[in-house]
């Protein structure tokens, strides 16, 4: 099926979903009103948001709940759950949703074992619920924490959310956290880049 002409979605599953899912990686976001939109997370979570009037929505992955306090804070807010969250929201408003109406599904903060950081999938969860309660948006399904990575697509038009919990092992562990790493990496080079370009007098 075309990724444009998604009307009839009866008989199709979360896969035939996932081959015509746009991906988005540690630290992206997507609105969208027809096409899927899918993600591979470990200790990160990602938020789908869905208008059921408008019967379109979005999602994020964020790969910090909160700013680290860098002293770059441009590079600092792209990796965190608040910035991720605002952006997501905001978006959905600009197309024409109403905050009263938005309904959400959440997933990830998986415990994978090579992750460089133990304890932030717990932390991740915690502040998607937190987020989310603040604003008086229901959270109305969510698979977090375990030892688990997992791929999630979310179909914009219908709401559905898929979730597929991968057993940690050696390969899908390393191939979760290389992602996270090299987002990491890229904000590290822009930060270098910015700070390069700041003129001293």
């Amino acid at each position: 099926m075309h990724p444009g002409t998604m009307n009839a979605t009866t008989n199709l599953t979360g896969k035939d979903f996932e081959r015509i899912a746009k991906n988005i990686n540690p630290g992206g976001w997507a609105i969208d009103n027809e096409r899927p939109i899918s993600t591979l997370l470990g200790s990160c979570v990602a938020v789908c948001l869905f208008d059921p009037v408008l019967k379109f929505g979005g999602m994020n992955h964020f790969l910090l709940p909160t700013s680290t306090g860098s002293s770059n804070a441009d590079i600092d807010v792209i990796m965190n759950g608040d910035y991720s969250m605002e952006v997501l929201v905001n978006a959905l408003l600009n197309r024409g949703s109403q905050k009263t109406r938005l309904i959400a599904k959440a997933f990830g903060g998986g415990t994978i074992v090579s992750s460089i950081r133990m304890d932030i999938g717990e932390r991740n969860s915690a502040f998607a619920h937190e987020w989310l309660e603040r604003e008086g948006i229901p959270l109305v399904a969510s698979d977090f924490n375990g030892p688990w990575s997992r791929k999630v697509v979310f179909v914009p038009h219908t709401g559905e959310a898929f979730c597929r919990r991968i057993p940690t092992t050696q390969a899908n562990a390393a191939e979760v956290t290389k992602a996270e790493l090299e987002y990491e990496r890229m904000l590290a080079i822009h930060k270098k880049t910015a700070e390069k370009k700041i003129e001293l007098f």
